[in-house]
């Protein structure tokens, strides 16, 4: 039985030398897709602060349009988009919550 590293060389397989953690391999995926090398740093950032899931729900917007000619513009639009419904979202839970009757039990 071969060792892992035996097998490593075997397959030729290399890590990358920027990414340390999995979110600088998010953002510069996210950066690759889009055609937006220059703006790498802010597709890490990005990764490692926002939410995952609005991250791919605009990537996946983005991906889905046919015609665009900058993503990274449309990906950033998308993305405060959802953050800005996600927001409105929270704030009508709270509103609901204020505006239920509270019920006050007498104690004798």
């Amino acid at each position: 039985m071969k060792s892992l590293s035996d097998l490593l060389k075997f397959k030729d397989i290399k890590s990358n030398t920027r990414n340390k953690y999995e979110f600088q391999a998010y953002g510069n995926r996210l950066a690759e897709e889009f055609g937006d090398i220059s703006h790498r740093a802010l597709y890490i950032k990005l990764a490692k602060l926002e939410n995952r899931d609005l991250l791919e729900q605009a990537r996946d917007f983005v991906l889905n349009q046919e015609n665009a000619t900058t993503k990274g513009k449309l990906f950033m639009w998308k993305l405060k988009e959802l953050k800005n419904s996600k927001i409105i979202k929270v704030q009508q839970n709270k509103n609901q919550k204020d505006s239920l009757p509270q019920v006050v039990e007498d104690r004798q």
